[in-house]
């Protein structure tokens, strides 16, 4: 194949992931227009964001499979086309309960591409250091996509109405499967590879579960009780999904894999990658707009610098792939990570440029690390088990991003409410200490120096929820870093002693 054709096929694979992964945010910036305008209740708001990350986290181990079976780019483009159909669907949407359907049919178009995403850059990149920059190209856009999300979706609903945030997928949907069809070699599946329905079954019910018990543990007004039972669902189902791969010949996730330590290691920062990276950007655009007192877009276009800064470092970390030792990479990226959000935290009163910096230095550590986790899972797996490898990293993805905005968001509510303290003599309700938002809305009734005064007491405890939760984050960092060493070091006396 020239050199070209090879690159083109990674710009095609790249437009379809960036569509999927800006998906999973878009809608951040455009609800309140979309619900004014369907008149969505609180349940299908739910439901219009979430379904899509639930549905497809169900679905990618299955789809990665089917694609070792039967190619990757007819799987491919077969999600292309559900995607366009379901984007038309969403754009246009007259009620809330047609645009959840096209939200969960976008997922089901996302869950076939995106194992494929990676399982073709597998099979077309043969050279190591051309894998590594295109697998570099890759990760960047994956971690990027997400942070981009809401800024285009912010840009399209300020200019034309909610719809254009889906109608904007479409013609890029449309040319990459035109050039898909007439570019992108087929590569004919391994017909050995069994397909079990009970398993793919079982490992959605598992991890729709799993999600949705993070998801609503994370919510303000969730109910612990449904979290509680959907964990134990999520937490049985994934026990009975394990014994049966351990049982079955020809299982849905060959769980061997794991005994392959760059492959563990890769999986480990993935998570850890995506569990920071979203959990970060989550707190700081929080705190950007209550306490700072920006706009969603100004918030938006600060906290993109982590993805922005993830886009660039992930291709160059990929030109590095075959001159140093990946696990080295893994370590030291996330060791920039913490020290990126260690100085974001000294720079809280010293302005914007310096907090810039600081998520930057974080992004770029982020976007290193995914690289060498990608390169690690796609390197250290067989190549007729690509789609299978890329599935588990994905999952990984996802269950990381879900994570790391309910666990910090949960973090940050829990030290704001202890850290709260109201001035003396203010009647004001009791859910002041709740969250920043609730006590910003009781000042407002309030005369003007008690409503000032209950204001930066709110923002004050804020302020130590967000120091508090980034300083563990960075710790976090810091010692993930020191496991995926460990475990890189296991390996190579592993390798010495065979």
């Amino acid at each position: 194949m020239y050199n070209y054709k090879r690159w083109f096929i990674l710009s095609i694979v790249s437009s379809a992931l960036l569509l999927i992964t800006m998906d999973t945010t878009i809608l951040y910036t455009a609800l309140p227009s979309l619900t004014y305008d369907l008149g969505a209740s609180a349940s299908e708001k739910l439901w219009i964001i979430n379904g899509y990350s639930l549905v497809m986290a169900g679905l990618i181990p299955a789809m990665g499979t089917l694609g070792d079976r039967y190619g990757h780019k007819k799987i491919f483009s077969y999600g292309l086309v559900v995607f366009t159909a379901a984007s038309l669907l969403a754009a246009f949407a007259p009620t809330p309960y047609v645009l959840v359907i096209a939200r969960v049919l976008l997922a089901v178009g996302a869950s076939m591409m995106m194992p494929a995403t990676l399982s073709i850059i597998r099979i077309t990149f043969t050279d190591p250091r051309e894998l590594g920059l295109a697998i570099g190209v890759w990760a960047a856009i994956a971690s990027g996509g997400a942070g981009l999300g809401p800024i285009v979706g912010g840009l399209l609903v300020e200019h034309y109405w909610w719809g254009a945030a889906f109608l904007v997928n479409v013609p890029i949907a449309l040319l990459a499967l035109g050039l898909t069809v007439t570019i992108v070699p087929n590569h004919e599946g391994n017909k050995d590879t069994k397909w079990d329905l009970i398993s793919s079954v079982q490992i959605m019910i598992a991890m729709v579960a799993i999600v949705f018990a993070i998801k609503e543990f994370a919510k303000r007004e969730g109910s612990p009780a449904l979290a509680t039972v959907s964990a134990v669902i999520g937490v049985i189902g994934m026990i009975i999904f394990i014994r049966r791969q351990r049982r079955s010949l020809n299982p849905l996730i060959d769980l061997s894999l794991f005994k392959i330590s760059l492959f563990t290691a890769g999986c480990i920062t993935a998570v850890v990658g995506l569990f920071g990276q979203l959990g970060v950007q989550y707190v700081v655009t929080q705190r950007l707009q209550l306490v700072e007192g920006m706009s969603p877009l100004q918030a938006g276009f600060i906290t993109v610098s982590v993805p922005a800064a993830a886009l660039i470092a992930g291709p160059i970390a990929g030109k590095m792939m075959h001159r140093y030792n990946v696990i080295h990479i893994k370590s030291l990226s996330l060791l920039l990570a913490a020290l990126g959000t260690f100085i974001y935290i000294l720079q809280f009163d010293a302005g914007v440029l310096g907090q810039i910096i600081g998520l930057a230095l974080m992004g770029i550590g982020l976007g290193a690390s995914m690289t060498a986790a990608s390169h690690s899972i796609m390197s250290s797996a067989p190549p007729e088990k690509a789609g299978m490898a890329a599935s588990i990293e994905e999952v990984a993805y996802e269950v990381g991003g879900a994570s790391g905005i309910a666990i910090v968001g949960s973090l940050s509510g829990l030290i704001y409410s202890l850290s709260m303290a109201v001035p003396q003599g203010l009647n004001v309700p009791g859910n002041v200490k709740d969250s920043l938002d609730e006590a910003l809305i009781a000042a407002e009734g309030l005369p003007a120096q008690a409503s000032e005064a209950l204001k930066e007491a709110g923002r004050s405890a804020f302020d130590t929820s967000v120091f508090f939760v980034l300083i563990g984050l960075s710790v976090f960092f810091a010692l993930s870093a020191l496991v995926v060493a460990r475990v890189g070091a296991r390996s190579k006396a592993k390798a010495a002693a065979n």
